[in-house]
């Protein structure tokens, strides 16, 4: 008596698995997506936060971790015009966002994503202690992923691929 799976098996769970892989990144978009356009949002409607100075304000925020950052010139640079810096990154996070859950120009949008949770981790989050607890060194390494792979599955960026092909294959 052999013991082994049958080939029908096999196939279905290949199939499966198949599907499985090429959905992978959808879950990841979707998180990223909604929570970037949330965090952008979320800076836009809050008006302590596009102060220059105040409780919960962009600036004193900005100059509670000049010191403990990796990189202080960063901060002194948002420094100049911290409402700016503001908006800029609020703006930049619903960019990218966006660009993430439709899946336009996603390559571009993931960049977007993994830059701005760069510059937040060498500035506002460099200092905590275990580097675990802070927040955007995990954002961008879920960012890299999208980097590579763009979004090849329920996407702008598929469906112009798709009409592309098939315009290209028709001449």
């Amino acid at each position: 008596m052999t013991h082994g799976m049958r080939a029908d098996t096999l196939q279905e769970d290949r199939g499966w698995r198949d599907t499985a892989t090429r959905y992978a990144l959808v879950p990841l978009r979707i998180f990223l997506g909604v929570t970037f356009v949330y965090a952008g949002l979320d800076k836009l409607t809050d008006s302590a936060f596009m102060q220059d100075a105040g409780a919960g304000s962009i600036g004193d925020m900005m100059r509670g971790v000049r010191d403990s950052s990796a990189v202080p010139a960063l901060i002194d640079m948002a420094l100049k015009n911290p409402v700016g810096f503001g908006y800029a990154i609020a703006f930049g996070e619903l960019a990218v966002g966006l660009g993430a859950l439709l899946g336009l120009l996603t390559r571009l949008a993931a960049l977007g994503g993994a830059l701005i949770s760069l510059s937040l981790w060498l500035t506002v989050s460099w200092a905590a202690d275990p580097y675990y607890y802070g927040n955007d060194l995990p954002y961008l390494m879920a960012w890299i992923p999208l980097v590579l792979a763009g979004a090849p599955l329920l996407s702008v960026d598929a469906a112009l691929r798709a009409r592309r092909s098939r315009a290209g294959g028709s001449r």
